[in-house]
């Protein structure tokens, strides 16, 4: 069945019997047992709910996943993933990572014994590898900078150490990409970005072709509490329903924006691996079906991308992503700020570059707004 399909018609689970198209919201606490030692597969919905799991089935079968199961954050699956490792165990992850998971790994899970390497090539993940290594972590494309990493190369690289492979997926989502056909072992997801696409509400997802760590994670989920609620799962339910259409929507008009910035006197660089010239256009057009919506770019002045920022007007600057609405937003002061100084600069997260989510304004409209930003 094509993804746009599983898109509108999610998972072939049911639980209502009135005929209604969309999921019903059961917002439920608790649920009544037919008898002693019996139970309908529900009992209480930090555990489970039937809104949720229609929502997690409906991911697995986007991702090509056994099971997903969804929480109340990006952050929370995050977290509730950094679980299953304990005080010394190591993990290699990419150089260029979303700021909130470098905090929650230096912060958080550092704290906690858990140890990292971080890498920005192929050659370093291999080199950064110890007997301690557990897992290796990427983004891709990376937040901020775009940069590609090839999943299948990486799975090769873990399968032969016996490690897990986690790929953040937020930003291609399974439209464009699926990492577990590559050879990934648990695809992470921001749903709070592209699955629920209306910047309305907050959810994670992780997603997983082997059942046993599916089980692990359940009992993480349900032993911190962290799960998604019965009307968030709705909302990401409703939201995934027109995935595929923004996926190509957004994907066009990115690509638009990106050539028109390309050409623009102020502008140094345009991050966007739908540009053949991007050093990852290559392993992206192998690895996945479309280049999505997110881009960045480098400006030659700060006070360039001050006044950007000042003066949109049809974009939003606001942080976050993946929205219908086109947000546009300063990493540096944003998204990056807990990440010390020296390696913002060094990855090339400076005062000069800007991220852009686009959203489903026309593309005329976007360019325009940008256009008399940089006047």
């Amino acid at each position: 069945m094509d993804i746009s399909t599983i898109c509108v018609h999610g998972c072939d689970k049911h639980y209502d019997t009135t005929g209604a198209i969309a999921v019903p919201i059961f917002a439920s606490s608790t649920f009544a047992h037919p008898g002693v030692g019996k139970s309908t597969g529900f009992d209480y919905s930090r555990s489970q709910n039937p809104t949720k799991e229609y929502l997690e089935h409906t991911v697995a079968a986007l991702e090509g996943g056994t099971q997903a199961v969804a929480f109340s954050s990006g952050m929370a699956a995050l977290g509730a993933l950094m679980e299953l490792f304990s005080p010394g165990d190591h993990i290699v992850a990419i150089d260029d990572l979303y700021g909130g998971t470098y905090r929650l790994f230096s912060h958080i899970s550092q704290k906690n014994g858990v140890t990292f390497s971080y890498a920005g090539s192929m050659e370093d993940i291999n080199r950064e590898i110890t007997p301690a290594t557990k897992a290796v972590f990427i983004e891709t494309p990376t937040n901020p900078m775009m940069r590609v990493t090839d999943i299948a190369a990486v799975a090769q690289i873990t399968r032969q150490r016996n490690l897990l492979l986690i790929v953040d997926n937020t930003f291609l989502t399974p439209v464009f990409q699926r990492p577990l056909s590559l050879g990934a072992d648990i695809v992470l997801h921001s749903g709070t970005k592209y699955l629920g696409g209306h910047n309305d509400t907050l959810s994670g997802m992780l997603v997983v072709k082997d059942n046993a760590l599916a089980e692990k994670l359940r009992f993480i989920s349900k032993t911190t509490g962290a799960g998604l609620s019965p009307f968030d799962s709705f909302l990401i339910v409703r939201g995934i329903k027109t995935l595929a259409i923004r996926m190509e929507r957004q994907q066009e008009t990115a690509l638009a924006a990106a050539k028109w910035l390309t050409g623009q006197s102020k502008i140094k660089a345009v991050h966007y691996i739908g540009l053949p010239e991007h050093p990852g256009y290559e392993i992206s057009s192998r690895q996945a079906s479309g280049f999505g919506g997110m881009l960045s770019f480098t400006v030659k002045e700060e006070q360039t991308a001050v006044s950007i920022l000042e003066r949109v007007k049809v974009i939003k600057y606001a942080e976050s992503l993946g929205g219908v609405e086109s947000l546009i937003t300063y990493p540096m002061l944003q998204t990056h700020a807990d990440l010390p100084e020296s390696e913002r600069i060094a990855r090339g997260i400076d005062a000069c570059l800007l991220r852009l989510s686009v959203g489903l304004e026309a593309p005329d409209d976007i360019i325009a707004d940008l256009k008399q930003a940089l006047e």
